[in-house]
């Protein structure tokens, strides 16, 4: 790296896998000085969350060992981007500037206020509040008492089972299919899973409301529940629609295949915050770190006066926990899509560890080595026209 005064105000908003890799990789240049802002003064590893939740595993890791040499924390939350005078106004009443902004404030767990009661009385699993809302109630309650986790997703599944192997006693409420982006043969593994670990599934079964001590299914019938976790659907935070930027209906930005924002070429996109074309990647720290990766790359390109790349990744699978000792692993295409190729037991929960390790590790080694990321490529999207940004249109550069 070179050795030029700090030149270019680089803002990343967002310290997740997504953020921390994209301010590590923007050193690759000398002349660029990196502030990272995020609300929490940790990393907060988000694939372990439900293991904090049951208390069989730390979700926290601290960002001196993440965040590389020269590149600033901000522990604060951004409440606006001020596109005309290019800063980043925080909640302390402070402000950043900024030349470019890396828009990588990730994704939120959504506990939905059209259901009845399920805002006072369910608990999500997604972040590190909740979580911990979460690792707390279960703290207070009788190891018998009935526990209901809502979402037949790979978050719930994964809920489900880390309860379950602690001896807690389970429903799971698919409101359809059990694991649906699974092939069918690894929902079969874990839909036996279950079943030999005393996991209730209600495949079909949907949650009309939610009261402090049960769930009132679409049905009329009602479950006993101690304890109701939410890890169906996700949203995202509300700074870039706060900030004049537009949005996808779900809050994502919206952008060009470049990750540029279709309103600002200074505000560039990462994570499950991005929606390139209107056509976002599927939430996940798959699909995050590279993102992450090719907004930096795009942020640099514009330093440089040249044309910044259309992003090119690809996604191969899944991994799911099971418990401490059991797991599975699903290949997939380029395109995501499941292929009848997977394996599980032991194996499988071997490989979601590593997995869980080596995306701290990506991050550590791009803090050291700017620029080393490797990921799959060559995966396809519908992709909605969408007008790129030309670097030509940032003024001064």
């Amino acid at each position: 790296m070179s050795a030029h005064p700090a030149r270019h105000e680089a803002v990343v908003i967002g310290g997740g896998y997504a953020g921390v890799l994209a301010a590590n990789r923007l050193r690759k240049r000398g002349d660029v000085r990196v502030t990272l802002v995020n609300p929490r003064p940790a990393f907060i590893d988000r694939l372990r969350l439900h293991q904090f939740a049951a208390g069989t595993g730390g979700a926290e890791a601290d960002f001196r060992g993440l965040l590389g040499d020269g590149a600033r924390l901000v522990v604060d939350r951004a409440e606006r981007i001020d596109t005309a005078a290019r800063e980043v106004r925080l909640a302390s009443g402070g402000a950043v500037p900024y030349d470019h902004v890396v828009y990588a404030v990730g994704s939120t767990a959504a506990v939905p206020a059209s259901v009845p009661g399920a805002a006072d009385h369910a608990v999500a699993v997604g972040e590190w509040e909740s979580a911990r809302r979460l690792r707390d109630r279960l703290a207070g309650l009788p190891p018998e008492a009935p526990v209901v986790v809502v979402g037949g997703g790979l978050t719930g599944v994964e809920t489900a089972a880390e309860f379950a192997e602690r001896g807690r006693k389970v429903t799971l409420v698919c409101g359809g299919m059990l694991a649906p982006s699974l092939s069918p043969g690894a929902r079969r593994s874990i839909a036996v899973w279950m079943v030999r670990n005393g996991v209730t599934v209600l495949g079909s079964a949907e949650v009309a409301e939610v009261r402090s001590d049960a769930v009132v299914l679409s049905s009329g019938e009602v479950r006993p529940s101690a304890l109701t976790i939410w890890t169906a659907g996700f949203g995202v935070p509300e700074l870039a629609a706060v900030s004049g930027l537009r949005t996808d209906s779900v809050g994502r930005l919206l952008t060009d295949e470049t990750l540029t924002s279709v309103d600002d070429p200074r505000v560039v996109a990462a994570g499950d915050a991005a929606a390139p074309s209107g056509q976002p990647l599927r939430m996940s720290a798959q699909a995050a770190t590279p993102l992450g990766a090719q907004a930096a790359d795009t942020v640099l390109s514009r330093i440089a006066g040249t044309e910044p790349a259309p992003i090119d990744q690809a996604l191969v699978g899944s991994c799911v926990s099971l418990g401490r000792k059991a797991g599975l692993r699903q290949f997939a295409d380029k395109d995501d899509v499941a292929r009848e190729l997977y394996f599980a037991g032991r194996l499988g929960a071997a490989y979601k560890e590593m997995t869980c390790k080596l995306g701290l590790a990506k991050i550590r080694r791009e803090a050291r080595r700017p620029g080393s990321l490797f990921w799959f490529k060559g995966g396809s999207r519908p992709a909605a026209p969408v007008a790129p940004v030309s670097a030509a249109t940032v003024d001064g550069e």
